[in-house]
């Protein structure tokens, strides 16, 4: 069989780079210590292995690796529960061992079955490439003491992945859902980064599994791979685009610029992680509403140090940490003078984290140019 190396080939290739490429980053020694990282470069690197299978036997070149044919079958069966695994982490920051392994016993029973065909010869493997791939070609004789596909569990993959990605989105949705409204969020307008990570991933997903179903109705020789294949590919890239925007390299500060934290360790990428990570901690757990909020008790919530959360507060948002924190005690002041009409201006000010009316009059005139009263009755 020639080679056809077309534009589906390349795209698909540069998909894999792509794709192993950010496993890489993901496991790096700063981002793993996050386990959703962890999560998130084990599904790059399922998503890489199912790419390259399908460039390998599209392209031809598995002819040189016959050994290689399906053995991506079990990493499209870790999809799902890698996903849901991740959704997992974000939203609780860990997972129980006895829940990773429960959702990832079906893809190793699976592969258990797949022995069988994976130890055959490589006639076997090339029959199985021809039937997929060029149907109607001459086949080769082969003579085996077992059947390669005894366990028919094999002979249903598309179906399973199919089933799997439709529980694993179900699974992941319904605790997406639930965080959306705990934080009484928009599902199309979230508030927060993670809120707007876990939507974008559903998304992802659920075109993923139409892509293949439509793939598979206008293919009923099974011959369509690398349709979806493609398009797992455009996911790829669109994870690279999402990390590189909320990328800190385009936050650099100018080399005129006053460097109070010039003989600071943190990494860039360790600093982009720590922005996205307060962001997450002031809009989930709100703990400026508490007169003992100070920066080492952001930096315990955070887990690291009050030099690296004040030097991150300070460069990713331009502000002082007390300059910082009064903006989200005014903005919740400012949701409670419009909706809490029977509350007075001294309970206001104790509930955002004020001990003293003020001290709260005055960062709130700051921010926003009036007073708490004065608000109060333009609301009305």
């Amino acid at each position: 069989m020639p080679y056809r190396i077309d534009l589906f080939a390349i795209f698909i290739f540069l998909g894999i780079v792509q794709a192993l490429f950010l496993s890489v980053f993901f496991f790096s020694k700063e981002n793993r210590r996050q386990l959703f990282n962890l999560f998130q470069g084990l599904f790059l690197l399922s998503v890489a292995c199912c790419l390259l299978e399908v460039f390998l036997m599209y392209s031809g070149y598995i002819k040189h690796v016959l050994f290689l044919v399906d053995f991506s079958e079990p990493m499209a069966l870790l999809l799902g529960p890698f996903f849901y695994l991740f959704v997992m982490a974000l939203k609780y920051r860990s997972v129980p061992r006895k829940i990773i392994f429960l959702h990832s016993l079906f893809p190793i029973i699976y592969t258990l079955a797949l022995i069988p065909f994976l130890i055959a010869p490589n006639d076997v493997k090339y029959n199985a490439w021809m039937v997929a791939y060029h149907p109607g070609m001459p086949l080769l004789d082969w003579n085996l003491s077992y059947d390669p596909w005894m366990f028919k569990l094999t002979e249903w993959h598309t179906g399973l992945v199919l089933i799997s990605l439709l529980i694993y989105l179900t699974l992941s949705g319904v605790e997406i859902i639930k965080s959306f409204r705990e934080k009484n969020s928009n599902f199309w307008k979230p508030e927060t980064y993670t809120l707007r990570v876990m939507r974008d991933g559903v998304l992802q997903i659920v075109t993923l599994a139409l892509s293949i179903v439509l793939v598979k109705i206008f293919n009923k020789n099974d011959t369509g791979d690398h349709l979806s294949a493609a398009y797992g590919a455009i996911l790829v890239y669109a994870t690279s685009f999402l990390v590189i925007k909320h990328s800190n390299f385009f936050r650099q500060i100018p080399i005129t610029e006053d460097r109070k934290y010039k003989g600071s360790s943190i990494e860039p990428v360790v600093a982009v992680q720590l922005t996205t990570l307060l962001k997450q901690i002031m809009h989930e757990q709100k703990p400026y509403l508490k007169m003992s909020f100070s920066l080492p008790l952001l930096a315990q919530l955070c887990k690291s140090n009050v030099h690296h959360v004040s030097q991150v507060i300070n460069e990713s948002f331009n502000k002082s940490f007390f300059e910082w924190v009064a903006d989200y005690r005014i903005e919740e002041a400012k949701r409670l003078l419009k909706d809490q009409a029977h509350l007075k201006i001294e309970e206001i000010a104790e509930q955002v984290g004020y001990s003293a009316k003020s001290s709260f009059n005055t960062a709130f005139k700051r921010i926003t140019g009036i007073t708490p009263s004065e608000f109060r009755n333009e609301a009305k």
